[in-house]
């Protein structure tokens, strides 16, 4: 069966996500360094049997695009180019980072861990992926 993959882009680390085989759970993967997000993504497509790609578009309070939305716009188009068999689709982020924080401050970690910066990506990766599966679950997609 296939799973469904998460990724909450920044300029420098990258969080990613993973579906279970039923598509209702998500988990998180990892927190790999942004330039070798193309190369994760090859490994993780096959190996993982991905038939979807879901990413996060961060927008500001408003609305509005932020700094880095026209850099996952072009991620899109480029994860598109690459793998033309699997659906590539952008859901909005905002407040995941804030709430992968307060999930991170409430688990019980140890100060020194809760402040690893890429376990927020993964945190957030995880929220994206999971308000992605519950919509589909809801029928509001596919």
């Amino acid at each position: 069966m296939s799973k469904i993959l998460a990724i909450d882009f920044g300029l420098k680390r990258t969080g990613l996500a993973l579906s279970d085989e039923s598509k209702i759970f998500a988990f998180g993967l990892q927190t790999i360094d942004s330039k070798t997000l193309m190369d994760e993504l090859k490994k993780l497509v096959s190996k993982e049997k991905i038939t979807e790609i879901v990413i996060g578009e961060p927008k500001r309070l408003d609305t509005s695009d932020s700094h880095i939305t026209q850099n996952v716009r072009l991620l899109k188009e480029a994860v598109q180019k690459v793998f033309p068999e699997v659906l590539v689709c952008m859901l909005d982020e905002r407040f995941t980072s804030k709430m992968a924080s307060a999930v991170i401050a409430q688990s019980g970690l140890k100060k020194k861990d809760r402040e690893q910066k890429g376990l927020i990506d993964t945190v957030s990766a995880t929220i994206i992926l999971q308000d992605y599966l519950q919509t589909r679950l809801n029928g509001s997609l596919r």
